[in-house]
């Protein structure tokens, strides 16, 4: 078993390769096709040598996309970051109630952090660090997941970021998602200009492509952050 670092490192397997953040869920889902398309983007991952961020978990979509791109690139590909209070959750802990060490040779390395607003931090920094082609993917989840995303897209509009953020839309599972934005364009809440913040892709090449062609919203806020 590998320890866990509980350090603020943000290094990746490429320092100037493109680092991908992906939001997922922790189950599996009722259909196959979200546990293939996981499969999918971790094999697109490893093909265009994409190394992966994502929420640490082993369990669900989260675990399948991290155990696929490690057996694909190797344990140095994946950089999970977790709550100290969800490690108690994942595998055995979730049935003991007790931490339970993450194998690296599995799942990648992993990082511990103190709390949710920790992680997502550090994921962002990861991103932001990376080379060209990084940026978010959202694969289908729950709460959590479009909580995450909805954050990294709040954070390019008001100039925090300018990275690509990818809904990967599987069997329309975002289709209301979608729906929803262009309703709040049309309602006058999101301006035309900012519409294409979050970018749709139906297969995982859609999503790397998008990645790497995407164009940052003139509509997007100009302020300084560099305060902060």
């Amino acid at each position: 078993m590998a320890s866990v670092s509980n350090s603020g490192a943000s290094a990746t397997k490429a320092s100037n390769g493109a680092v991908v953040c992906v939001f997922c869920g922790s189950s599996a889902g009722t259909s196959p096709a979200h546990l293939a398309a996981a499969r999918a983007l971790a094999q697109t991952f490893h093909v265009n040598g994409i190394s992966l961020v994502y929420g640490g978990g082993t369990v669900g979509i989260m675990g399948e996309i991290a155990k696929t791109l490690v057996s694909l690139s190797g344990p140095s590909s994946v950089h999970g970051i977790i709550p100290e209070a969800l490690i108690a959750f994942e595998q055995q802990g979730r049935e003991t109630g007790k931490p339970t060490p993450i194998d690296a040779s599995l799942y990648g390395r992993t990082t511990v952090v103190k709390d949710m607003h920790s992680r997502k931090h550090m994921m962002a920094k990861c991103v932001i660090e990376g080379g060209p082609g990084s940026g978010f993917v959202a694969l289908s989840g729950g709460y959590g997941t479009l909580e995450e995303l909805m954050e990294v897209v709040t954070w390019n509009q008001l100039g925090i970021h300018g990275r690509g953020i990818v809904v990967f839309n599987v069997e329309g599972f975002y289709d209301g998602l979608l729906t929803w934005v262009r309703a709040a364009v049309d309602g006058g809440f999101v301006s035309e200009a900012n519409k294409g913040i979050m970018v749709e892709a139906k297969t995982a090449e859609e999503v790397v492509e998008a990645l790497r062609d995407y164009k940052v919203s003139e509509g997007r806020y100009k302020l300084n952050w560099s305060h902060n």
